[in-house]
């Protein structure tokens, strides 16, 4: 292939804590050592790749690069575009009828002379860039692609750890370290956290063990109330396990009896099938998205194990609480940012030699940080309810452990 003179990135999918920084990190890095590349950004993701709608990486921006460390979200946009749903392109006028998006991308990055594209996103992200990367390859365009995983779930196939989501997860247990002292606010009080993470419960269970940290590190005076019982988490409940709802609210109950209140982590995909279920055999109709995806804010599992779980408890009132805004839109913590920054260094360093995949730590191959084969990278990575560190989370807080997602009525 010819020398790469012309860069572009996109960011795409829902937001993350490291889109903004894995911008810096690629613009710092062909700054240092390809300071001749052009580089631009299109605007909100693959619609403005569409659209053909970008902006210039001006020396000014070059200079500023590691202002965007400090921001969380992302500077030049995202959106939710697939572009091999051909009916949601049209519908959403990024394409015209009989056209093919991924042509239209295809055509787009040879008009502007593009020779490298970067796409910083999830598994929908990344594996539209297959479909796209796969697409140029078949139709000998010659223009490489190279993703960044970034994701606050922590589940995209074969990807160790993903951008963003340690960050997720310490910004989550700040949220409830306020949110929780709601708990002496009503007698019998029932708290649900519910936390981001649809068919994956990585991120509630970091979040609940990056909450108990913060409780390791705070005094309590019992004598007037203020126990380390009543701010403690009392269930965790992820998609992976098995939720039995009459033996939890059975030990449940027994907690809300002793300290007055229950603090509960639930992923928004725990129970999500049930739920669904219930809802069909009622008649109701289920969202979804370009993608495919259940709408979750319309099935809105917190307030249905919130329901369920108040009459069983006898709960007085209830309080659900969601921090996926809070905690995706925060900016990179240290540790992200050095992941960020290798990843980065990488990715750049790849493109600059042509070669494509997404860059991060690959599971199937030792860990070895690499360009990722975009074949091999997929969504729907589950959470592995075995680990020891999530073991201990749930016999610390006296929770058993299930087996497979399943809610049982």
């Amino acid at each position: 292939m010819s020398e790469v003179k012309k860069v572009a990135f996109l960011t795409a999918g829902g937001l993350a804590p490291c889109l903004s920084s894995a911008l810096a990190a690629l613009i710092e890095r062909y700054t240092e050592v390809a300071p001749d590349v052009e580089l631009i950004a299109y605007t909100s993701g693959y619609k403005g790749l569409l659209l053909g709608e970008s902006i210039p990486v001006t020396p000014e921006v070059r200079a500023n690069a590691a202002v965007l460390y400090k921001h969380g979200g992302s500077p030049i946009g995202n959106s939710r575009v697939k572009l091999t749903n051909v009916k949601d392109c049209v519908k959403r006028g990024l394409v015209q009828e009989g056209e093919n998006p991924l042509e239209v991308a295809a055509n787009q990055l040879t008009s502007d002379g593009v020779d490298v594209l970067h796409t910083i996103g999830g598994d929908d992200t990344n594996t539209t860039a297959a479909d796209l990367a796969a697409y140029l390859a078949q139709n000998d365009y010659e223009l490489t692609v190279v993703g960044l995983p970034k994701t606050i779930d922590n589940d995209v196939i074969p990807i160790k750890q993903s951008l963003g989501a340690w960050t997720a997860a310490e910004e989550g247990a700040k949220y409830f370290a306020n949110v929780v002292a709601e708990h002496n606010a009503n007698p019998r009080m029932l708290i649900i956290h519910e936390v981001m993470g649809r068919n994956c419960g990585w991120l509630t269970a970091a979040t609940a063990v990056e909450y108990r940290k913060l409780l390791d590190g705070m005094s309590f005076v019992p004598e007037i109330g203020l126990s380390r019982a009543r701010k403690e988490v009392h269930g965790v409940f992820v998609p992976e396990m098995d939720i039995d709802l009459e033996k939890e609210a059975e030990r449940l109950k027994a907690v809300m009896d002793e300290t007055d209140c229950v603090n509960i982590f639930i992923s928004e995909g725990a129970g999500v099938d049930s739920i669904v279920k219930q809802m069909e055999a009622n008649g109701e109709d289920v969202p979804r998205d370009a993608f495919g995806h259940i709408k979750l804010d319309a099935v809105n599992p917190g307030a249905w194990f919130g329901k369920q779980f108040a009459a069983m408890l006898g709960a007085e009132k209830t309080l659900v609480q969601k921090s996926g805004y809070y905690s995706r839109a925060a900016p990179s913590n240290d540790a992200d940012i050095d992941l960020i920054k290798r990843c980065a260094t990488l990715a750049a360093d790849c493109a600059l030699k042509r070669e494509t995949g997404v860059v991060g730590e690959d599971e199937e191959q030792g860990d070895v940080l690499r360009a990722i084969e975009f074949p091999r990278i997929k969504g729907g990575k589950p959470f592995d309810i075995d680990v020891a560190w999530f073991g201990e989370l749930l016999g610390e807080v006296g929770q058993p452990k299930g087996a497979k997602v399943e809610v049982s009525h």
